[in-house]
């Protein structure tokens, strides 16, 4: 960072670290109360660390360094503000498994691979993206493989209310954290990051209203081959090509607002009375969209829900439509992150959801073991998939099934691999016939409204959506393209 900018950088925290209080660290004047929810929340995304060496960028005073140093072997606490690290010092020595260091982080070094964990809380944001870009490549050779960083940022705008004079930090959106750290490889090419879940911080959404404050859970990992040309992951891959922003509002043009699962609010309806919610239960809704179906089931059946998704254009549309709708986070939570990867507690859900989301997924065997050990003992598990034909496919189909990155089933096989994960009363049904009606509706309800659709997007888009949705039915009527609905349970004992 050039010298006027550290300079800056320097005198901003100066003036906030006269008292060196928790006020002062969460430039707040509600802090203590924020706190008491803020920080077990924050320290819940966590993964296991016990026994590890934890690297705690940003460490402040010590709001988390004591709560790190109970778990860990060896925790290095690191801040460039000295009367901050004076400060966690005097409060925490006593511990005996903290190194306190003050430093510039930018400049600091330490060996590679020799860390666990590392967590950073509020520290990118005061750093050029030169400064980040070069600190994420420093964090990736600290820790081990499959070592893991855990980042939490102030973005788009300042989320503290205590008054504060020049203000140097940088309120990025959350995307541009995440091109860091998907451009970036380890200097041989053979390591990188990849995001196991992202997400708001619920305590600032519930006091705030304020979804700003974004917390990202990442893994050092082998890398393997892009998905396409011009994308660094599966999750660049959705948001730039068949979940983009402008995509994701034809679908919810064409599926009903809040939805873009087949059917919309229809088979939402039909598919969640199949379950019989009651208030109070929990769920998890994989590959959640925008929000319908969590919507529909918090707001008519009292449940809380958790939605996760790999497409970051899609929870962040999400959020919005939260706010629309008035679902706050003790009803809904919203993730982005990679069902595959995520780890959930043992039997934390009574019911799974999922709608037509698992087509991108090629082991599906492996998440359906994991989403049987999320279930609690009885729990139920509800999904729709895209599927295909058992036999031979023509080369069309082949090839509409590789551009989308779909890994399709016949029904009955996608029934037996639930079988084999270990559920039981599982049902397997073909849908095609209802996926077919549907299809009609849509197309017939999309050419009534042309005009609408001119006026909202444009007529190449109005065109493509069409044809798409033609070319569905048609894949479809040739018996190669099938639709699936699947229910099980999670045996009682």
């Amino acid at each position: 960072m050039p010298a006027d900018t550290r300079q800056a950088m320097l005198d901003y925290w100066k003036e906030h670290s006269k008292e060196a209080s928790v006020q002062e660290m969460m430039l707040d004047t509600c802090a203590e109360e924020l706190t008491k929810e803020e920080l077990p929340e924050i320290l819940s995304y966590l993964p296991d660390f016990r026994g590890k060496t934890v690297v705690e960028l940003g460490a402040g005073i010590g709001r988390f360094t004591a709560e790190l140093a109970r778990k860990a072997k060896k925790v290095i606490a690191v801040d460039f503000i000295e009367d901050f690290i004076r400060q966690n010092m005097k409060s925490n020595q006593q511990t005996g498994n903290i190194d306190f260091v003050a430093a510039d982080v930018t400049r600091m070094n330490i060996p590679s691979e020799s860390v666990d964990f590392i967590f950073s809380n509020w520290l990118l944001m005061y750093m050029e993206d030169k400064e980040v870009l070069a600190l994420f490549g420093k964090l990736l050779s600290w820790l081990k493989p499959r070592g893991q960083l855990f980042i939490r940022e102030s973005c788009r705008c300042q989320s503290g209310n205590k008054t504060r004079g020049a203000n140097p930090t940088f309120y990025r959106e959350p995307e541009q954290y995440e091109a860091f750290y998907e451009s970036l490889t380890s200097p041989c090419g053979l390591y990188g990051f990849n995001l196991l879940f992202s997400k708001a911080v619920q305590t600032y959404i519930k006091r705030k209203n304020n979804n700003n404050q974004v917390v990202w859970l990442l893994q050092k990992v082998k890398k393997i081959d892009s998905p396409a040309p011009g994308v660094q992951s599966w999750q660049d891959f959705l948001d730039k090509q068949q979940y983009s922003t402008r995509s994701i509002l034809l679908y919810e043009k064409i599926f009903g607002r809040t939805f873009v699962s087949t059917g919309g609010l229809e088979t939402t309806e039909e598919f969640v009375d199949m379950l019989n919610l009651c208030p109070g239960q929990s769920v998890l809704d994989v590959g959640g969209g925008i929000g319908g179906s969590a919507f529909y089931m918090a707001k008519n059946f009292g449940v809380k829900v958790t939605v996760i998704d790999l497409s970051s254009n899609m929870i962040k549309m999400a959020l919005d439509r939260a706010q629309e709708v008035g679902c706050g986070p003790d009803e809904v939570v919203f993730e982005v992150g990679d069902a595959t990867k995520r780890e959930y507690p043992a039997e934390s859900f009574d019911v799974i959801y999922s709608r037509d989301v698992i087509l991108h997924i090629a082991d599906k065997l492996s998440l359906f073991k994991k989403l049987y050990n999320y279930l609690k003992p009885g729990g139920k598990l509800l999904i729709s998939d895209y599927c295909c034909s058992p036999g031979i496919h023509s080369e069309e189909f082949k090839a509409y099934v590789k551009q989308r990155g779909y890994y399709l089933l016949p029904p009955l096989t996608y029934g037996k691999l639930l079988d084999k994960a270990g559920f039981v009363n599982v049902v397997s049904e073909d849908r095609t016939e209802q996926f077919e009606d549907i299809l009609r509706k849509e197309i017939k309800r999309t050419e009534r409204n042309k005009e609408e659709y001119f006026k909202e997007f444009d007529e190449d888009c109005y065109k493509d959506l069409l044809d798409g949705w033609k070319d569905k039915q048609s894949r479809v009527q040739r018996g190669e393209q099938r639709w699936g609905l699947f229910y099980a349970e999670k045996p009682t004992a």
